[in-house]
């Protein structure tokens, strides 16, 4: 092969069979070509048409092999008949890339820290492109509202095909969303994002390319969900519908011969009953039985798939059926293999970033390790990235605490805003974030749209201790044994205890902060915990400070409300009030009922996602969601900031990032699959 140069960076040249009769245009060299209907990306008779030419494809030369790899599939046909009859074309950012070699990844434990893996191959019916402002199409090749935004219509591709071969269809979509997402033996209750003001939508299927999600009133901000959330709108129809009782009556008969109790219990073992895309695989969950299995894992529409799930890591390799093609005709992903190892100990996981052993990183990684990992650069051959985030660390008391007494404290506004101005943030920021970052009240807003009074950035935020000792004794804490320390009203005493993950928050952050809460006289103690022990104790309530990013943009909030919504987040995100979420959850029939604000939040959020985008109805609503939110100080913010993104040099086509961000779902908008790499 001959060694070329290309925008500063040692290529090598592809056979000139690999070129096809299409022009290996990219991003940075369109060769005249004008961009179509969406950036960096044509459907294929757009592309043909733009460049004057007809695309010839080509396949990765050890598909076979990789095939071969994924335990359930059949021997492959030719690639003309494993792609869409329109397939997306993608136009790579630098270069056109070469096949091969195995992108090295880290995450904290199973499905702790795996999200930035997770984005790397993901797909949904659309995306949002990397200016974060424009959807673009993915697995949809299109769609279309009604005037109303009651009813969202997705164009799907012909001969699209999911990575067993098997193809994909509107029977897929509304598999989903019918005998999955509603089924109260997967999900005890149906996600937001299949509600609409607590009211459920349809999904017809008219044909086999044409989807349609009956609303019963205007969500304009499904879109914008389907184009940022994890939780994929399709799932295998002709994998799980075996096991489903309502698809096959001969469902839990199949699945006792397997071994299990029934055909719920398979679809547990495949799909867990979580949106969570990353639920480990039968090879983990049930290595007894996976022989009896009919595959490792679900079939796939991502780019990469499991063949290996332990818990040290998994290993993946290229779909063989994936539905993206370059300008050269070349079908993607470029990386052949993926390879994700568990390391739980930030220390060691930030080790082997300074040493080079990782390809990408993201997750987990906070502004207090960027030094070390820009001074060492070079010597591990990679690069950094510091980009501001959406969210920010917040803190927020659990508001309703099995203990009377701390919840009683915990639920008094006078105590939150004492917690807050006890908080030195420009202090914070210099120590904490290196000066780098802006000290301020949370805004769940972020970027802040123009509703948004700024007067909320500065709420509580000021650093006043004796104002916090006032509102302190105002309430009742007060030294009682003089020990320095503050004990509840009622004597009882009282020690926060600050568990945290770095995964969500960095462990400096905490340390300061606990300290000037104990500079107040309210004592604390600190301990870091792995992702999974804090979540679970958050899910059982038992947290006293909640302690974990906190934000979103208002394309999140336009799809999903459980920002604003007891307990205020999901799983994953940020949670406080966990009871007074189970009582609105439950119609007031368990649980502890909320104060009127919580429920004002409840109701404005649905009413917000219903306005018209843009609207004077929308922007009042907005506002007085942030009014209820800052104002009843349901989190404390400290600091916005940015944080690191680490990419070795070996890894092309890797674009600057606008975010640091889970919320965008990480790398989902820069494409990782056009990425590929050098020797």
């Amino acid at each position: 092969m001959k060694r070329i140069l290309l925008s500063g960076v040692a290529l090598f040249a592809l056979p000139a069979a690999a070129m096809a009769n299409c022009p290996a245009v990219t991003v940075a060299d369109m060769g005249g070509i004008a961009m179509g209907d969406y950036p960096q990306q044509f459907e294929l008779s757009a592309f043909q048409e733009a460049a004057g030419c007809t695309m010839e494809f080509s396949a990765n030369p050890e598909i076979e092999a990789l095939n071969a790899a994924i335990r359930g599939n059949g021997d492959l046909p030719p690639l003309a008949e494993r792609l869409p009859s329109e397939p997306l074309v993608v136009v790579p950012y630098d270069s056109i890339g070469q096949y091969g070699g195995t992108l090295d990844v880290l995450s904290n434990a199973t499905e702790a820290g795996t999200s930035d893996f997770l984005s790397v191959r993901h797909v949904n019916l659309v995306r949002y492109s990397d200016d974060l402002q424009t959807i673009v199409p993915n697995i949809a090749k299109g769609w279309e509202w009604n005037e109303d935004y009651t009813q969202l219509t997705f164009m799907l591709r012909e001969g699209h095909k999911w990575s067993d071969g098997a193809l994909f269809t509107s029977a897929d979509v509304k598999f989903w969303h019918d005998n999955l997402m509603l089924d109260t033996n997967i999900f005890e209750s149906p996600k937001d994002y299949v509600l609409v003001g607590g009211e459920q939508m349809t999904v017809d299927a008219p044909d086999a390319t044409t989807v349609v999600f009956n609303l019963p009133a205007p969500k304009p901000g499904l879109l914008a969900h389907f184009a940022t959330s994890y939780a994929q709108g399709f799932q295998p129809k002709h994998f799980l519908g075996q096991f489903h009782p309502a698809i096959n009556e001969n469902a839990d008969a199949m699945a006792q011969e397997m071994g299990f109790e029934n055909g719920y219990a398979v679809i547990s073992a495949y799909y867990g009953s979580s949106d969570w895309t990353d639920t480990p695989s039968p090879l983990l969950s049930n290595p007894e039985k996976v022989g009896n299995l009919p595959a490792d894992v679900v079939p796939t529409l991502e780019s990469h798939i499991y063949i290996s799930d332990t818990t040290e890591g998994r290993q993946l390799v290229a779909n063989p059926y994936f539905h993206q093609v370059d300008t050269t005709g070349q079908q993607l992903p470029y990386i052949s293999r993926q390879d994700e190892v568990y390391i739980n100990d930030n220390e060691v996981r930030i080790l082997k970033l300074v040493n080079g052993e990782v390809d990408y990183k993201s997750q987990s990684v906070r502004l207090e390790s960027a030094p070390l990992l820009l001074e060492n650069q070079e010597s591990g051959d990679y690069s950094i990235q510091l980009k501001p985030t959406v969210g920010m660390p917040a803190f927020s008391f659990n508001l309703t605490s099995p203990d009377a007494a701390k919840a009683e404290v915990f639920g008094n506004l006078t105590f939150r805003e004492a917690m807050s101005v006890a908080i030195n943030r420009d202090e914070l920021n210099e120590v904490g974030f290196f000066g780098q970052g802006t000290p301020t009240q949370i805004l769940p807003f972020n970027p802040v749209p123009n509703f948004v009074d700024p007067k909320w950035a500065s709420h509580m935020a000021q650093y006043d201790p004796e104002l916090a000792k006032t509102k302190l004794d105002e309430i009742g804490m007060v030294d009682t044994d003089g020990d320095g320390f503050r004990e509840l009203p009622n004597g009882d005493a009282l020690v926060l205890n600050m568990q945290f993950s770095t995964q969500g928050i960095a462990g400096n952050v905490v340390e300061l902060v606990g300290q000037y809460w104990a500079d107040v006289g309210v004592q604390t103690t600190v301990k870091e915990v792995t992702p999974d022990e804090y979540r679970s104790a958050q899910s059982s309530n038992l947290l006293d400070v909640g302690l974990w990013q906190y934000g979103a943009p208002l394309a999140i909030h336009s799809g999903l409300n459980s920002f604003f919504r007891a307990p205020f987040g999901t799983y994953f995100e940020h949670r406080t009030g966990m009871l007074w979420g189970e009582w609105l959850d439950t119609g007031g029939a368990s649980g502890v009922e909320p104060p009127q604000f919580v429920k004002d939040l409840s109701d404005n959020i649905d009413a917000f996602q219903s306005a018209t985008p843009g609207s004077d109805e929308q922007a009042a609503l907005g506002a007085a969601l942030v009014e209820g939110f800052v104002g009843n100080m349901v989190m404390i913010g400290t600091v916005s900031s940015p944080e690191p993104i680490y990419a070795s040099n070996k890894l092309q086509n890797f674009t600057e990032f606008k975010t640091w961000s889970f919320e965008y779902y990480r790398t989902y908008p820069y494409r990782g699959t056009q990425w590929w790499l050098t020797e």
